[in-house]
């Protein structure tokens, strides 16, 4: 973002962040974290996904700084990478992870046509299974973020254990990984990822701790305990319950 950008963008988020009624989270919003979602050069549609995804919670509650490398896995259309992109800055790095298969059946051209936007020059894309998601010769990872995607690689046939070890192995000591999904009922089995595209969230903790991560603390600003968790994500009627979690590699 141009010096002219964040002047304005902070300008705007910290009047936003002034008015009445705003309460304080627990996960620390910074000015920073409000300018990058207020950036003036941000698409309509992408404002229209803040609604429901919390970027500004998010990025701070993935504790995303300027000079991070970061790597995305399933980065579908790219609009976390991008929040990512304008929040490591010039200096950082995004690496952000799509499958062949992905691409040609969802994603087609969106991601490309992001990556075009000028504010994009820090991101790498990465073509590749999701159980080998790591670029060759990237290794040190400040953090690694997987959102919305976990509760698909069942039903792909993805190795998880093997991913989960090849992301382990990626990070430096002290690196984390968040990780954010649409809540299924506790206990479900992983398959039902393939109809109500959910997954139990202690299953995913489970398998993260067996690759060797240490759970560090889960947020709930994008809980909604009146969600019955019992039908198909896209299709619910009212806000999808969903759970975020961090773990450090230690």
């Amino acid at each position: 973002m141009n010096a002219k950008y964040l002047w304005i963008a902070i300008a705007a988020a910290t009047t936003f962040a002034g008015c009445a009624g705003i309460a304080p989270h627990a996960w620390d919003v910074t000015q920073e974290n409000r300018a990058v979602v207020a950036s003036p050069d941000r698409s309509e549609a992408d404002r229209k996904t803040d609604e429901r995804r919390k970027p500004e919670m998010l990025l701070a509650f993935a504790g995303v700084k300027p000079g991070m490398k970061v790597l995305e896995v399933g980065a579908g259309a790219g609009y976390s990478a991008e929040l990512l992109a304008r929040s490591v800055g010039p200096q950082g790095r995004v690496y952000a992870h799509n499958s062949a298969d992905a691409i040609a059946r969802f994603i087609k051209t969106r991601f490309d046509e992001r990556a075009a936007k000028p504010v994009m020059a820090n991101v790498i894309k990465q073509i590749s299974d999701f159980d080998n998601p790591v670029p060759a010769g990237v290794s040190d990872l400040d953090l690694v973020t997987m959102l919305y995607e976990y509760h698909d690689t069942p039903a792909a046939g993805i190795d998880r254990a093997l991913m989960n070890r090849r992301l382990f192995g990626a990070l430096k000591p002290g690196g984390q990984f968040v990780i954010v999904d649409h809540a299924a009922k506790a206990g479900a089995d992983a398959s039902i990822g393939k109809t109500l595209h959910r997954i139990d969230e202690a299953l995913v903790r489970r398998e993260l701790e067996a690759a060797g991560f240490k759970f560090v603390a889960a947020a709930d600003f994008l809980r909604n305990p009146d969600d019955p968790r019992d039908a198909t994500s896209s299709r619910a009627t009212i806000r999808v319950d969903a759970f975020a979690m961090k773990f450090v590699k230690p």
